[in-house]
């Protein structure tokens, strides 16, 4: 697939620093598959209309202007600072960069900002709001056990967090159907067929199975990295079977549970607003790569690399009126080395998360950035990050999403300014060759920028 850029206008910055964002279209008749989108999000884009004050306004000293600096004056400074930082040598020529005071909705910085550079885990931005807004904040991932013609079929229904713990559970309960029936041998196979069979999508290689993501199945345990996680997983499904009495025949194998199956147990996954949470915190490429397809399943699409970029696209222009001008996604991960996002867009898809009426809907998008300084988090200290002399200043004060690939680092995400208003940042680069631990310091310092601390 090839998306194409003309969907949307690009980006226009305004004179005095305004922001032109394209307006959703809201009226007009279209194609079965766009009422289908439409019908799919009505309700969390609905619900989120009536929620409260964003997470962020509510902070200390967040909307207060009394004891502030003139906003004016602190982001001309700031910008000036940005404008030579910028240039930092370990950035490289092909770096790009916005900042928008989320209050005013004014660009106050951009250098480049219309480039299309590769984003990496960025990417893993527009899968979490478009997955959020398509399901909604509440869907569960359900897994199933059905039995029929002597054999227990685990049915996968793209729960990326199913655990050995879970199956144990589902094991438990089939095994006292089957010694109500009288039954002590059972046969078990998978049914993955949720999803198309795994492919590579554009700009990616095969040297990324399994470690850095794995082939992408409905049913997967403990996050296996493994190149068939559904066998797998029905695997350690047979392993508690015999621990728990059943004699299990043969080996695993793949097949399709039929309509005249009797259900026997079902495992529901945690609301998608933590399982988002998770994504983000650990920039985890598999959750991301299984709540595009579960996405496009969401929006009437097939369950492939196309039919979830194009949903993401739908939902990014329609629904919230982000420009994709030079916009090129290809995955859900960002694991592509032929995506392409400009900054301004990334920027324009966290505006969205401080406004009130998206929080109760993309509230999981905000709490799921890691935190500069926090363990566990890609912005934590076993990653190095904000812990030189110019950033540490920002340790707790900026909230964002990492991205690294070979040839590309990008930090994206807000932090509340001197002003106190919150300030939307997005940095690209693309090709800098100095190294990856000095690249990231040097992209620490400009969220420490935005922030206002490293003056």
């Amino acid at each position: 697939m090839t998306d194409k850029a003309a969907d949307a206008p690009e980006d226009t910055f305004l004179p005095g620093g305004r922001v032109r964002h394209r307006k959703p279209r809201r009226n007009g008749t279209g194609t079965g598959l766009r009422r289908a989108l439409v019908l799919a999000v009505a309700v969390p884009v609905a619900s989120a209309a009536l929620a409260g004050p964003s997470a962020f306004a509510a902070q200390k000293g967040a909307g207060t202007t009394a004891k502030a600096p003139d906003p004016g004056t602190g982001d001309q400074q700031m910008a000036k600072n940005l404008e030579t930082r910028v240039l930092d040598p370990r950035l490289g020529s092909n770096v790009s960069g916005v900042v928008l005071n989320a209050d005013t909705n004014t660009a106050v910085w951009s250098h480049n900002a219309s480039t299309a550079l590769m984003p990496a885990s960025n990417a893993k931005l527009a899968t979490a709001t478009t997955a959020l807004t398509v399901l909604g904040p509440q869907h569960r991932f359900t897994t199933k056990v059905v039995y029929g013609h002597g054999t227990l079929t685990l049915v996968g229904g793209g729960d990326r967090t199913l655990s050995t713990a879970d199956l144990a559970e589902l094991a438990k309960t089939a095994i006292a159907g089957l010694e109500a029936a009288g039954r002590t041998t059972v046969r078990v196979a998978v049914d993955d067929s949720l999803f198309p069979a795994p492919t590579l999508a554009t700009g990616w290689n095969d040297g990324y199975y399994p470690d850095t993501v794995a082939p992408v199945r409905a049913l997967v345990v403990d996050g296996h990295g493994v190149q068939d996680t559904s066998i797998d997983a029905g695997q350690v499904f047979a392993k508690h079977l015999t621990e728990g009495g059943v004699e299990v025949t043969g080996e695993v194998t793949r097949g399709t549970a039929r309509s005249t199956d009797v259900p026997v147990a079902r495992h529901r996954s945690a609301p998608l607003s933590g399982i988002v949470r998770t994504m983000l915190k650990r920039s985890d490429n598999d959750i991301a790569e299984t709540l595009l397809r579960m996405t496009a399943l969401g929006s009437g699409r097939p369950a492939t690399f196309e039919g979830g970029t194009e949903t993401v696209r739908r939902v990014l222009s329609r629904v919230y009126g982000v420009s994709l001008g030079n916009f090129e996604l290809y995955d859900g991960s960002g694991l592509s080395r032929s995506d392409r996002i400009p900054a301004t867009t990334l920027a324009q898809i966290l505006e969205l998360l401080t406004r009130p009426r998206y929080a109760q809907t993309l509230g999981s998008v905000r709490d799921g950035l890691p935190v500069s300084g926090e363990a566990g988090s890609t912005l934590g200290p076993e990653y190095g990050r904000f812990d030189d002399v110019y950033s540490t200043c920002a340790v707790g004060k900026v909230h964002a999403k990492t991205g690294t690939l070979t040839g590309a680092i990008a930090l994206s995400g807000l932090t509340q300014g001197k002003d106190g208003k919150w300030k939307v940042f997005s940095f690209v680069e693309n090709g800098a060759t100095a190294a990856p631990d000095s690249i990231k310091d040097a992209m620490d310092g400009l969220a420490a920028t935005v922030n206002g601390c490293y003056a």
